[in-house]
C-alpha cells in the first residue's frame, strides 16, 4: 500500500503517541438542504448536490466552507454524484436539452476542485486537505440505490461496472490542470456491492492519469438493522478481502479502508470484525501493513431514508425513544476511543455522513479534542 503524502494541515491536537486523528467533513447534501433551503428533485437536479457545481456554485462554497471553517482536517469535493448521464438530464440556458457532450463536464470536475480548495482556506492557519469523492453507480440511479445495491440490467455485474467506473474516471483525468497534483486523496465512498469494490480497483488502475500516487479510500455501508452485512449481503470480512487483496488489482491498493453512510450504533461490532479480518489478512500473508481507517457514519438519530417520499423518517415506534438518545458525537467519540485503545490503526479519519451537519461535526470535533 502507497504511504500517504504529506497532509497540509499541521498535526490536529487530536494527534496521540500511536494515532493520529483527522476530522472529516459531513453530508454536504443534506446540509444544503437543511442550512442553505436546496431542495433536490430527479427531475430538476439528477446530479443532486453536484448540481451546483452548474446551478449555484456560490452556496456550494459557502457551504463547504462551513465545514473547513469548524476545523475540519479533510474536506471533500462536490463530485460524489457526477454521472455522464448526470449531466445528459440537466438543463442550463447554454444546455437547453441537457449537458450531453462528455467534453463538456471536465470544466465543472475543474471547478469542483476549485470550489473545495477555495473553501479549505477557511481552516486556518493552514488549508485542509482535499478529497477527491467519488460515490457507485447506485448513487447516480433515480431513485438511488446505495442502500439496496439493486442495479439495473445493465449494470449488475463486475465488468459492466468496470467500465462504467473507468468511462466516469476518464472524465477527471481529462481535467487541466491534472486532477492527480490537486488533492491529497480519493475517496471511494458507499459502495455497496461486492463486484463493484473489484470494479473501482479495476477502473482506477487503468486511468492511472487520475490516480498515479494518490492515497485512496474505499468505505462501505452497512445499513441493515439484524446483520453486518452490505447491502448485497457481504460480510465485513469479503469486503475488506475484496478491498485489499493484492491480486484483484495490484496496481489499485487503498491506503484506507472505511465505513460510511452506517448507524452510528453498529460501528463497534463492524470495527472488531475490521480488526479480526485484517489481522487474518496479514497472517495469510495477503496484505503487508495495517491500513488507515475512516469513519463517517451518517448523522441521523435513529431517521431511516425513505426512497420513495425522499424524506427521512423515523420508523414506528421510535419517536419515543429519542429522548433517551444518547447524542451522535458521543456514541462516535466512543467507537473510535475504543478501536484506537486496541492499538491497529496508524491513523483515523473520521467524519459524518447524511444528516451530519457542521454544528454536530463542530461538537464531534470537541468531544474528540477535549
Amino acid at each position: 500500500m502507497p504511504d500517504p503524502p504529506p497532509n497540509p494541515s499541521p498535526p490536529p491536537r487530536t494527534t496521540t503517541t500511536t494515532t493520529t486523528i483527522r476530522i472529516l467533513d459531513g453530508g454536504l447534501g443534506t446540509s444544503l438542504e437543511h442550512n442553505h433551503g436546496i431542495s433536490f428533485t430527479p427531475s430538476s437536479s439528477p446530479l443532486w448536490s453536484s448540481h451546483l457545481l452548474v446551478s449555484d456554485p456560490a452556496t456550494l462554497l459557502l457551504c463547504q466552507k462551513s465545514f473547513a471553517a469548524i476545523p475540519v482536517d479533510v474536506l471533500l469535493t462536490a463530485t460524489y454524484q457526477v454521472s455522464i448521464q448526470g449531466f445528459a438530464a440537466t438543463k442550463t440556458a447554454e444546455h437547453p436539452s441537457g449537458i450531453a457532450d462528455a467534453s463538456h463536464i471536465p470544466p465543472f470536475l475543474d471547478k469542483a476542485i476549485q470550489i473545495a480548495h477555495e473553501a479549505a482556506k477557511a481552516r486556518t492557519p493552514c488549508a485542509a486537505a482535499v478529497a477527491l469523492s467519488l460515490g457507485p453507480y447506485g448513487a447516480c440511479m433515480i431513485p438511488s440505490q446505495e442502500y439496496s445495491g439493486a442495479y439495473d440490467a445493465e449494470h449488475s455485474s463486475e465488468e459492466a461496472l468496470y467500465l462504467w467506473h473507468r468511462q466516469r474516471m476518464e472524465l477527471f483525468a481529462r481535467v487541466v490542470p491534472p486532477v492527480r497534483r490537486r488533492i491529497t486523496y480519493m475517496a471511494l465512498e458507499t459502495i455497496p456491492r461486492l463486484d463493484e469494490i473489484v470494479a473501482l480497483r479495476r477502473a482506477l488502475a487503468a486511468v492511472p492519469e487520475l490516480s498515479s500516487g494518490i492515497p485512496f479510500w474505499m468505505s462501505c455501508l452497512f445499513p441493515h438493522e439484524d446483520d453486518d452485512n452490505t447491502p448485497d449481503g457481504s460480510s465485513p470480512e469479503a469486503i475488506l478481502g475484496a478491498m485489499l487483496d493484492p491480486a484483484l488489482a495490484e496496481e489499485a491498493v487503498p491506503w484506507a479502508v472505511g465505513i460510511n453512510c452506517t448507524k452510528v450504533w453498529k460501528l463497534d461490532s463492524l470495527l472488531r470484525r475490521y480488526e479480526a479480518a485484517i489481522r487474518n489478512l496479514l497472517h495469510e500473508g495477503t496484505v503487508e501493513r495495517w491500513p488507515a481507517l475512516v469513519l463517517y457514519p451518517d448523522g441521523t438519530n435513529g431517521e431511516v431514508y425513505n426512497t420513495t417520499t425522499k424524506q427521512w423518517e423515523l420508523p414506528q415506534g421510535a419517536a419515543e425513544q429519542q429522548q433517551d438518545r444518547v447524542p451522535w458525537e458521543t456514541q462516535l467519540t466512543q467507537a473510535v476511543r475504543a478501536t484506537e485503545a486496541r492499538g491497529n490503526w496508524p491513523e483515523i479519519i473520521v467524519g459524518g455522513c447524511c444528516r451530519a451537519l457542521p454544528s454536530d461535526i463542530k461538537r464531534l470535533r470537541d468531544a474528540l479534542t477535549n
